[in-house]
């Protein structure tokens, strides 16, 4: 059953999908975590795996692409046209917080935001977007388990990378905001009014206190494996 932006077949997708935002991601972590899986969509270069893990479980992997509405657009349609039940996000953030360490994971209970996104549904309030409680968890326990140095709390999705004004991240790290990316309040969303699961686990790959700590492109991908194996272990126990 084709969407316009995802040309699997039926059943093609596990009912549990890792969601890099870069398809070349999504490769490297079919490649390197799964085992006997197949490409199952490519249209524009958005690239989605099925396969199965070390524990023979049946799981996918596909990108988001980049920002609000393309994640939007692809957790939308595995939701509806594909019978996946439940979406972890696996990416990439900068951090707000001196005591997050690069290579750290954060485990986002919540995200906030500065996009539009809620205007569709005209609410006469502020909707706080929270990922699934169960999957939140779960992936603690996990961490624990797996002695992955990890965060908890809030993430910022913000719709704009290069800010107009410098400070604007100061303002949320004063309220305990872990960090920031561009995905997590859409898929957030998205999986609360399908009634869906979802939940964004990121690696911490840049520093906003100390701007010249970053990692760089090879440590951005080697650095992510403990990420993807916390990911992998959360989605095992749904999968």
């Amino acid at each position: 059953m084709p969407t316009p932006h995802i040309n699997a077949k039926e059943n093609d997708f596990a009912k549990v999908v890792l969601m890099p935002g870069d398809p070349l991601r999504a490769k490297w972590i079919a490649e390197t975590f799964l085992h006997d899986y197949k490409e199952v969509t490519n249209v524009r270069g958005i690239l989605g795996f099925t396969g199965y893990t070390k524990n023979n479980k049946k799981i996918s992997v596909m990108a988001s692409g980049m920002g609000m509405p393309s994640i939007g657009i692809y957790s939308h349609e595995l939701f509806t046209s594909y019978g996946v039940e439940m979406i972890i996000r696996v990416g990439t953030c900068g951090t707000y917080q001196k005591d997050i360490k690069l290579k750290d994971v954060l485990i986002c209970s919540a995200a906030s935001t500065d996009s539009n996104w809620m205007s569709q549904y005209k609410l006469n309030g502020t909707f706080s977007a929270t990922a699934d409680f169960d999957l939140v968890l779960t992936a603690v326990e996990e961490a624990k388990k797996n002695k992955i140095p990890y965060h908890g709390g809030n993430i910022f999705s913000a719709d704009v990378f290069y800010d107009h004004d410098p400070e604007t991240w100061k303002r949320w790290a004063s309220l305990g905001v872990l960090g920031v990316e561009m995905e997590s309040y859409a898929l957030y969303v998205t999986a609360l009014e399908l009634h869906k699961k979802a939940l964004c686990l990121l690696t911490v790959t840049d520093n906003f206190l100390e701007r010249d700590k970053k990692l760089t492109a090879e440590e951005r991908q080697s650095g992510l494996s403990q990420m993807v194996e916390l990911a992998i272990a959360t989605a095992e126990k749904y999968a």
